[in-house]
């Protein structure tokens, strides 16, 4: 098997999702045989949002021949990476490079997970959510937007509020009675708007 590991060893990390990593080729007398490739070992520590840590899942990338760079695409955002490069010949792999610690920025939260609309009253409704899965980042804020929709099905003014990221309820008060709204409710990171989840709810008669 190759006698050294690839040296110089550099990360350079394009956005939340995508990385390049680049290394220096061996010399070829210590491959000891054919030349087949270079493989990246890579694995995410942790993420950097939630402290826990889970079980370590290694991938594997191989880039054929001669070459000095490969891509790592399908990361995780805000989270913290290691990784190694070793030489492959014909019989196996050399021994592995340091491991080098990479960290991938923020990106856009998933949707809450859930937006839940109870205890409908003359003019208000209490509006319950839960943050979501993969915030991918620090949240910094909620978005809700709602508007009325009438007999005709046609939405009336959209109405938005930026709610404070450790919130998890809000109660809406003046309402107009026996109308449907429309809730429209997502999540911010410093980086942008995550995607939204949508509800429909309608407030109580007048007697």
């Amino acid at each position: 098997v190759p006698m050294v590991a690839p040296g110089n060893v550099q990360v350079h990390v394009i956005n939340s999702t995508l990385a390049k990593v680049h290394w220096d080729t061996v010399p070829l007398k210590t491959v000891r045989g054919h030349l087949q490739g270079y493989k990246v070992y890579y694995w995410k520590v942790q993420s950097l949002s939630r402290r826990r840590r889970r079980h370590v899942e290694k991938k594997i990338l191989t880039f054929r021949g001669n070459k000095t760079f490969g891509m790592l695409p399908g990361l995780e955002p805000y989270s913290s990476y290691k990784l190694n490069v070793r030489v492959v010949n014909g019989k196996g792999e050399g021994p592995a490079s340091p491991d080098k610690v990479f960290k991938t920025p923020e990106g856009v939260p998933s949707s809450p997970s859930f937006l839940k609309i109870t205890n409908p009253t003359l003019d208000s409704l209490t509006l319950e959510w839960g943050s979501p899965t993969h915030p991918n980042g620090v949240l910094t804020s909620y978005i809700l937007k709602f508007q009325p929709i009438n007999n005709t099905h046609e939405l009336g003014p959209l109405v938005e509020i930026r709610i404070p990221a450790n919130e998890s309820s809000l109660i809406l008060k003046n309402l107009n009675y026996s109308t449907r709204y429309k809730f429209y409710f997502n999540a911010q990171t410093s980086v942008g708007s995550g995607s939204q989840i949508t509800e429909e709810a309608v407030t109580i008669m007048d007697e």
